[in-house]
């Protein structure tokens, strides 16, 4: 499915899976900080038609959409529109949270999912530890306030349970190779947007006469679903997925380390614990041994020519 132009296979391979995650986690709190302050402007409906029009308007030229979904087959256009409509019902899910919940109660709900996810797939002590050490270390960095506010906890756990839906069908894209994965996700791009399409324009028309606002909408959309879906898709497609899940606790971690760099909020002794500790999970857990799935691939195709060549000879004899 990759075509020659697209190179991000080989990209995969020039850094380790951790390196494109941590690219992914930096831009995942870029990309709400900028959403929120377009909140009062745009609308929140408003936002999230922004965001996903804009991404998947720069994934197109990229990855033909419209080729994908018509040359793939049955199997995979269903994963694709699963995973579009995931997208669509995810972001617009999670903006309606953040517009009534703190983020760090949206996004303590959010990592809850993701330890099952994580648990699913340990399968050994030293990664239990790991995962015990990266769940103990979020919950040290998330200032946790509960909400009485009963239609902003529905949208957070529905984002919460859409992003466990993101992992595992952004993972079973990925499969394609990276590649081909990020071809995959600029058809699921496309389907979200045209899900969204009929929710989101009224309130999007609004800012579409003002520039500063469409820049800053398309900045959203890039920050929020191109570089980090991308990088997303560089490290699935070298991560087992429960490892990818538990990497998932480096994101409050990563917040603070921002907040250090670019804000100059110098964090609590709780808060130094809690990256401490989630840093020592990441270095304990081991991923599963696992060849790479683009040599999988091959050996299966070679296996199934090698076993069509040996039926046909012995119906010739």
């Amino acid at each position: 499915m990759a075509r020659s132009g697209l190179t991000f296979s080989k990209a995969a391979n020039l850094a380790p899976p951790q390196a494109w995650f941590a690219i992914s986690a930096v831009f995942h709190y870029l990309g709400p900080s900028f959403a929120v302050l377009l909140f009062p402007s745009v609308g929140v409906l408003g936002v999230a038609w922004m965001r996903i029009g804009a991404a998947a308007a720069i994934f197109a030229p990229w990855t033909a959409p419209w080729r994908t979904i018509a040359k793939t087959d049955g199997q995979t256009r269903r994963l694709l529109i699963g995973l579009g409509v995931c997208l669509a019902v995810m972001n617009t899910a999670f903006y309606l949270a953040l517009d009534r919940l703190p983020m760090s109660l949206v996004a303590a709900i959010e990592f809850v999912g993701t330890i099952g996810v994580a648990l699913y797939g340990l399968r050994s002590a030293r990664n239990l530890t790991a995962l015990g050490l990266a769940v103990l270390g979020v919950f040290l960095l998330i200032n946790l306030r509960w909400s009485s506010d009963p239609i902003g906890l529905f949208w957070a756990f529905l984002n919460g349970t859409l992003f466990v839906g993101y992992i595992v069908l952004g993972h079973k894209v990925s499969e394609a190779g990276a590649s081909g994965g990020v071809e995959r996700l600029g058809a699921a791009m496309t389907i979200a947007f045209l899900l969204i399409m009929p929710i989101g324009f009224r309130e999007a028309w609004r800012a579409l006469g003002n520039p500063t606002l469409v820049l800053a909408g398309a900045g959203v959309g890039i920050c929020s679903s191109v570089i980090p879906y991308v990088c997303d898709q560089l490290a699935m497609s070298r991560l087992p997925r429960a490892s990818f899940a538990l990497m998932l606790a480096l994101l409050p971690a990563t917040a603070t380390l921002v907040g250090i760099i670019v804000l100059a909020q110098i964090p609590s002794l709780r808060d130094t614990l809690g990256v401490a500790l989630v840093m020592a999970g990441v270095a304990v857990h081991r991923p599963a041994p696992q060849e790479p799935r683009a040599q999988r691939a091959g050996e299966g195709a070679a296996g199934r020519a090698v076993s069509r060549a040996l039926t046909a000879s012995a119906r010739g004899r």
